[in-house]
């Protein structure tokens, strides 16, 4: 594990000492989901008389950041995020959190050779381990980079964290400036609602494409964990996995035997991952256990590692795609949702692996002010964000087919997507294409 050039000795301090560090104009950087701090959080917001342009970056926050609720004009903190949850969403739409693009694997690389230094770096982490590292639990991330980068380490220790295996996964107390003593809540729970049936319809078209063997990266949201159910009552076994997210979904196939890694090149026999959110029976079932490796982003991300294992199969969500293949997954027009996150790098990872294939999953339909919408359309909202570009997207999947638009020209892409729009739609967008050539007349397939 990496450790610092310059040992540091470790104090023992209070919260309110601790924010007393933080200066105006300083860059601090509050970790991801479950590293970021919460007593140290609400110490420094109690300082904002004293504080302004202190900005903070930050990842899927979980839980209300006092920063941000106490100063609600933005007048001392500003808040900057490298992925929405949808409460990062709603301050973003207040004004008060700002997106960083980012390919999510890359965030390593973007600390070590182009973010300035970080002033103040500070994160929750297990209590200090016999061997003197604070674990970061469920989420290692690019914390390592962050740490290496930082001008002051600050640790806020929890008692209500799992603690996680995995290479990396944790800073060693001589890497430390200062330890605060956290409030010991319970690790933060994602909820995962039941599976819709327009969910199960798409989970049951992928989980019978995947084969014996296979190893699986889950993305978030209800229908690539949909895929997971659906295994459950396939025949596939012996698989992998190796994915950004650990999902209560992939705990509950590890739980019935179907995961085992054994064809894995990388890690083989663990399931790989970088960072986990869930439910209280899935920490529970990672805590402590050997079965599982929590690995920097930039391993479990960057397409040439991912390419190494065969048959992976990639499983992501998107929200918009047009004729063409384009696919818009982090935005509604200008109004920020999520992130690139890791889906184009697992898309192109898959694809290289030997026998892999990657899903792009969406329902065809949505309500929006009342009025049923295709997701499917000629055009992309204006404002939004492609994800994934139309030469990298392979499979498309909704309640009504699947298509890949590998090889294929606009003419069959557009033919093939309308194919798998709900059928209200159908005719209007065949006719919109033809209108705008997307489709030469007098073509058939």
């Amino acid at each position: 594990m990496h450790m610092r050039v310059a040992a540091r000795t470790a104090r023992v301090v209070s919260a309110d000492e601790a924010a007393g560090l933080v200066r105006s104009g300083m860059w601090l950087d509050y970790g991801t989901s479950l590293c970021q701090p919460d007593v140290f959080d609400a110490a420094l917001a109690a300082r904002k008389a004293d504080l302004s342009n202190v900005k903070i970056r930050s990842c899927l926050s979980m839980r209300p950041r006092a920063v941000i609720e106490s100063d609600p004009h933005g007048d001392h903190f500003h808040y900057f995020s490298l992925h929405f949850t949808g409460y990062d969403r709603k301050k973003h739409d207040d004004g008060r959190c700002n997106y960083i693009p980012v390919n999510l694997g890359e965030i390593p690389d973007y600390y070590r050779r182009f973010i300035a230094p970080v002033d103040v770096v500070i994160l929750k982490c297990c209590r200090m381990d016999e061997r003197g590292y604070f674990n970061f639990s469920a989420s290692n991330l690019w914390h390592r980079s962050v740490i290496e980068r930082a001008r002051t380490v600050i640790v806020e220790v929890t008692d209500g964290n799992p603690y996680v295996h995995g290479e990396g996964n944790g800073v060693h107390v001589s890497e430390v400036d200062y330890i605060i003593e956290g409030d010991n809540r319970p690790a933060v729970e994602l909820p995962n609602p039941p599976p819709s049936d327009v969910d199960r319809a798409v989970g049951k078209l992928i989980a019978n494409e995947i084969e014996d063997g296979a190893c699986l990266q889950i993305g978030i949201g209800g229908m690539p964990n949909a895929v997971c159910s659906q295994l459950l009552d396939s025949s596939a076994g012996d698989l992998g996995v190796h994915t950004e997210m650990l999902t209560d979904g992939i705990i509950a196939l590890y739980k019935a035997g179907r995961v085992t890694g054994a064809h894995k090149k990388l890690n083989p026999g663990k399931i790989g991952f970088s960072f986990g959110l869930g439910s209280k029976a899935m920490y529970d079932a990672i805590d402590r256990n050997t079965d599982l490796a929590c690995m920097p982003v930039d391993f479990t991300n960057l397409p040439h590692n991912i390419m190494q294992n065969d048959k992976v199969v990639s499983i992501n969500n998107t929200t918009q795609i047009d004729l063409q293949g384009q696919a818009a997954s982090e935005s509604d027009g200008h109004r920020h949702i999520s992130g690139t996150g890791g889906q184009l790098q697992f898309v192109r990872g898959a694809y290289a692996s030997k026998g892999g294939k990657s899903f792009i999953c969406l329902a065809s339909t949505y309500d929006k002010r009342g009025e049923r919408r295709s997701r499917i359309v000629l055009n992309l909202t204006p404002g939004n964000i492609v994800t994934t570009p139309r030469s990298d997207v392979m499979y498309v999947v909704t309640e009504y087919g699947m298509v890949n638009l590998k090889g294929k020209s606009v003419a069959e892409r557009a033919q093939a997507l309308i194919s798998i729009a709900h059928p209200d739609f159908r005719e209007g967008l065949e006719r919109q294409a033809h209108e705008h050539r997307l489709i030469p007349r007098g073509v058939s397939f």
